[in-house]
């Protein structure tokens, strides 16, 4: 029977995969509930499940791959592969209103901007602290500190090690798990309470899960603002990284 089963999911790994993500969803959701009563939500717990999962996947098979080692979950590599990646990227630009984000002023647009460069500078300096000085590297981690995404797609366009853009996504993954976490707490002493400020908002943190996440936590209502700038700080912070974040770079450091 289980040669049998095998064979079924091996075949059908995408649709094993999204099952595989689908309970791990539930159960965090579950779990966000139940222990934390929606203070911590059920997005980050996802993403530390994930984390753990992949962990423990590595070090059964001894492999490099965490879970997808394991021909049990190989059809999670598809789902987090570079094509779903990329498809996210253009499908959150496109699902964005220009008109709409007009509305949220001169603000909203700055902060744009001022959230990028301010993530990106952040982590060009932890991982100048950590010895990096290569051009590329520090440029991709940087990247990796605007977002989890902005991280790979910089640094395939670069051509950074696999080490570097591992240290990316992991910087990424970080602040999304802290923004998840930290926005109900610190919500009431900002003035998040309103769409202008969630707009200018969303458009400082940028990553969207940890943006999402953290509005649904402080007020459902405000996270479809929220998540409208950190749609486009994605796609900014994809656009100026391997161009000219990189050319910044590489004029300051020679």
């Amino acid at each position: 029977m289980y040669e049998s089963l095998m064979k079924v999911i091996s075949g059908y790994g995408i649709l094993s995969g999204f099952a595989i993500i689908g309970i791990t969803m539930w159960v965090s959701y579950w779990m966000s509930d139940k222990f934390t009563k929606g203070r911590l939500h059920g997005s980050a717990i996802a993403i530390l499940l994930g984390l753990l999962l992949s962990y423990i996947g590595g070090l059964y098979s001894g492999g490099q791959k965490g879970l997808v080692d394991i021909p049990l979950f190989a059809g999670l590599g598809l789902l987090g592969g570079a094509m779903l990646r990329d498809f996210a990227i253009v499908a959150t630009a496109f699902g964005v209103s220009v008109e709409e984000l007009k509305r949220a002023g001169f603000a909203g647009v700055l902060a744009l901007f001022v959230g990028v460069l301010s993530s990106f500078v952040a982590g060009v300096a932890v991982a100048m602290a950590f010895g990096y000085t290569d051009v590329v590297s520090l440029t991709t981690i940087g990247a990796g500190a605007v977002t989890y995404i902005v991280g790979p797609v910089t640094g395939a366009a670069l051509g950074a090690s696999s080490d570097v853009m591992a240290l990316s996504i992991a910087a990424g993954l970080i602040k999304a798990i802290l923004v998840m976490v930290a926005t109900p707490f610190v919500a009431p002493y900002i003035g998040l309470n309103n769409p202008r400020s969630a707009v200018i908002f969303g458009g400082l943190m940028g990553t969207s899960s940890g943006v999402a996440g953290g509005l649904a936590a402080t007020d459902p209502k405000l996270v479809p603002y929220g998540c409208l700038t950190a749609a486009f700080y994605t796609a900014l912070g994809c656009l100026l990284g391997p161009s000219l974040l990189y050319f910044l770079m590489r004029g300051l450091l020679g």
